[in-house]
């Protein structure tokens, strides 16, 4: 079940307009619509669950998440206004955060126990963005940062904000406002320089710079084809290159390939795929990729552990190993400049050793967890993950069904023994599945525990509780309004009081400016004929005594007067702050909303025989009554008449 998280920037620096006549934010608003309808034609989508966030400050950022259904998701996206800041950091957090939440009270990280690719959440972030400087309340800060802090329990677990099924994509709008571009670009769409792109390259995502609608149209194209189901992981070689053989390049074979020249394919930060089980649409998985430390049953803390996995290949062409009934995990890899590599060297049966560092005992490469190997079709690689240390298990688990017949020997038991002690314990189970579906259950035993101390244990217990009650407590705090500003806050740095607060108030403004009071009654109104009584914007209620911002230069002068005769209280009004054309000001949205002021009228008085029945209005004669009824009032016994 795919999750998509639309991020979009609500700083008021989207209201500019573009060459299209629409704002930004309009055009934000479309392309979420636009993807939507491109992600319905894959018959996959149903099982898609969409959340809304925004630059607001936290909690009021997040509009629509675990709990809101698609009605409620596009209404918050039609109502959104573009009005703050461009805090993109704290809009990320929020974000991460949000689909963090359920990852402790779910258990799919299984810290300290292994990473197991078939249990995860994949989510893609999809930001779309002016791309202008980034603003917060202390400044225009030059590079991203997100907050450290976060309020969700276990987040110090994982040394970056995000998981290994987190991908963040960005939609930079870079439209311009006065014509379209003559020389629109056809083919790939370049990544944007913004702050964002390399946050974007971290997660296993991608920036777009956005010019035309053409090109926006393009990258939705592109962005639905991201939508898979998988995880990011870290490939980086280990040991020297392999050297160049085949019929084409003998005459380079001779020469030394210089392992010290790094290649695209040495270190690649690319998707594996997790397909999903046909049958029950749910992945289904048997090995974990190692931890990159040795659990200590003595350790009272976890170390915190990176989001993608550093896994290592070795160059040195293995054959693969492969028992019968012994089950495996396969995942494709998604194309890169290492699945390139692979398939052009054109060797199907041979395969690469894949490692985790100090994945062991010792702090050293570890033992290989499985292999690389290409397809026999040469169409794609595919990482197979097996048991820990394989090339020692499968000959002891072929020695055990073929020579022993399920009846092994004291020396087998020892080597079998041995192999468990160099085994990450945190394999015990599902190695004990395994061996129950091969036929052998009852060659571990069940006194040996997960390697985790009590005290981890406990830690992870009570992390889950914790994130439960944040969970509910977020849940809860979604699709809150943040509280409007009433107006500009002046800090009164003086303890003194203000001298409109004194008695004679009046009399010294009368001294200062030498004139008595001004009555309405000697105003010239015709002097202004330009004037009206209008809203620049009618969302946006004028604070004419509280801001003098909000006067237009046209109504400089009767605004004065007002402020004045307010000011002196020269008129008898009992509402201070208003006259006459005030009260009758009101917006044209707001004229027909008789709701208000029907609250405000009386309860209407009781009938008069409340035992009389109540007239029912027909259409037409309002006193037609019904025929029926009528009829048997006059005639009560013509039904017992013989026909």
């Amino acid at each position: 079940m795919p999750i998509l998280v639309f991020l979009l920037d609500t700083s008021a620096s989207m209201n500019q307009r573009t060459y299209l006549g629409t704002t930004y934010l309009d055009v934000a608003k479309g392309a979420v619509e636009i993807f939507m309808k491109l992600r319905a034609r894959d018959p996959a989508s149903r099982g898609d669950r969409y959340m809304l966030v925004t630059f607001d400050e936290p909690p009021y950022g997040v509009k629509a998440g675990w709990k809101e259904n698609h009605a409620t998701f596009m209404c918050e996206l039609k109502n959104l206004q573009a009005s703050g800041l461009t805090t993109l950091g704290h809009a990320l957090r929020t974000a991460f955060d949000l689909l963090n939440l359920n990852r402790l009270v779910s258990g799919i990280d299984n810290y300290g126990q292994g990473r197991n690719p078939f249990f995860l959440e994949p989510s893609v972030i999809i930001t779309i963005t002016d791309g202008n400087k980034l603003t917060n309340s202390s400044g225009v800060p030059d590079e991203l940062h997100l907050p450290l802090n976060s309020p969700l329990a276990g987040s110090e677990l994982t040394k970056e904000p995000f998981r290994w099924d987190q991908r963040l994509f960005a939609l930079v709008l870079r439209l311009p406002g006065a014509a379209a571009p003559d020389n629109e670009q056809l083919g790939s769409v370049p990544t944007d320089e913004s702050a964002i792109t390399q946050m974007c390259e971290v997660t296993g995502g991608r920036s777009y710079c956005v010019r035309t609608q053409r090109m926006l149209n393009q990258c939705l194209e592109s962005l639905v084809q991201k939508v898979q189901s998988g995880v990011v992981i870290n490939f980086e070689k280990t040991g020297p290159d392999p050297p160049l053989g085949g019929e084409d390049n003998s005459v380079e074979s001779s020469r030394p390939v210089s392992s010290f020249n790094p290649q695209p394919w040495h270190s690649c930060h690319k998707l594996i795929y997790v397909r999903p089980n046909p049958k029950t649409g749910v992945p289904v998985g048997h090995w974990p990729i190692p931890e990159s430390f040795w659990p200590d049953q003595n350790s009272p803390t976890l170390p915190p552990r990176s989001a993608h996995p550093v896994v290592r290949f070795s160059c040195v062409d293995c054959e693969p190993m492969v028992i019968d009934k012994l089950p495996f995990d396969k995942y494709e890899l998604e194309p890169s400049p290492l699945t390139q590599y692979v398939l052009e060297r054109k060797s199907p049966h041979m395969c690469w050793q894949v490692f985790v560092s100090s994945s062991g005992k010792q702090n050293d490469l570890g033992k290989p967890f499985g292999y690389l190997k290409a397809s026999t079709t040469l169409t794609c690689v595919n990482l197979f993950v097996m048991p820990y240390n394989y090339p020692v298990l499968l000959p002891l688990l072929d020695d055990l069904f073929k020579v022993h017949k399920l009846k092994p020997n004291l020396k087998w038991r020892q080597a079998f023994e041995m192999y468990l002690k160099t085994m990450p314990p945190y394999y015990l189970l599902p190695l004990k599945k395994a061996m129950r579906m091969m036929g052998a259950p009852n060659l571990i035993a069940d006194t040996m525990d997960c390697g985790l101390s009590y005290s981890v244990i406990s830690y992870l217990k009570k992390l889950s509780q914790q994130a439960k009650i944040e969970s509910d407590r977020l849940i809860v705090s979604v699709g809150k309004k943040a509280p409007q500003e009433t107006g500009i806050k002046v800090k009164n740095h003086s303890s003194a009081l203000s001298l409109a607060h004194r008695r004679d108030f009046k009399q010294l403004l009368q001294g200062i400016t030498g004139e008595g009071p001004l009555r309405l009654v000697d105003i010239n109104f015709k002097e202004f004929a330009g004037f009206q009584i209008a809203l620049l914007n009618k969302d946006v209620k004028p604070q004419a005594y509280r801001n003098a911002y909000d006067i237009p230069r046209r109504n400089l002068l009767d605004q004065l007067t007002r402020m004045r005769t307010n000011l002196l209280r020269t008129s008898l009004k009992l509402i201070r702050g208003q006259d006459e054309d005030f009260l009758h000001s009101i917006p044209v949205a707001q004229m027909g909303n008789y709701q208000e002021y029907l609250k405000m009228m009386p309860s209407p008085l009781r009938e008069i025989d409340p035992d009389q029945p109540k007239r029912l209005h027909t259409f037409g004669n309002p006193f037609k009554q019904d025929k029926k009824v009528q009829k048997a009032s006059i005639d009560p016994a013509a039904g017992d008449r013989p026909g």
